[in-house]
């Protein structure tokens, strides 16, 4: 199985929606990626596709935050949302996704990277619980499914304080 990953481009936008709203089950997640496209800090190189062939069977978006403190503003990015067709799961398409993401994102010079998923997935390519990095969010979650890595060496070891979400995600 030949997995391409790719930035997503406008013909792509119906079906990153669809996607989403299949894996999530919900429409939630869909409406949020339409939500962050118009948000002028989306980065268009980090909104990527996995494609089968033709077929578009995962997406991922890596969209800028902040981390505040009462002194000090650090930026970084939100892995959210990463979605795979239902039947396709656990083949690896996730994986493809999250390993050139964040490929992507060092290249592109970003430090780190927060996400609040899955505690025994996650792990699996570095990521930690924030409050490792004394880094806090403003959802009530448990400690071990919000997480952060650093994609620099100790990029988070002087960082503490609140992520701040973009105004879309408080939609969820």
């Amino acid at each position: 199985m030949k997995i391409q990953i790719r930035p997503e481009n406008k013909n792509d936008y119906k079906t990153i929606s669809m996607i989403n709203d299949m894996a999530f089950g919900r429409e939630a997640e869909g409406l949020l990626v339409e939500k962050l496209r118009k948000n002028k800090k989306f980065i268009k190189d980090l909104s990527l596709v996995a494609c089968m062939g033709n077929e578009i069977v995962g997406h991922i978006l890596f969209f800028p935050i902040e981390i505040k403190s009462e002194n000090n503003t650090f930026d970084s990015l939100a892995l959210a949302p990463m979605s795979v067709i239902p039947e396709l799961q656990g083949l690896g398409i996730g994986s493809h996704l999250v390993e050139n993401g964040l490929a992507k994102a060092k290249k592109m010079g970003h430090q780190s990277v927060i996400v609040l998923g899955h505690d025994k997935y996650y792990p699996e390519f570095g990521f930690t619980p924030a409050s490792k990095f004394n880094i806090t969010c403003t959802f009530d979650v448990p400690n071990e499914v919000f997480m952060a890595l650093e994609l620099e060496k100790d990029a988070l070891k002087t960082v503490s304080g609140c992520v701040e979400y973009p105004k879309e995600f408080n939609d969820l």
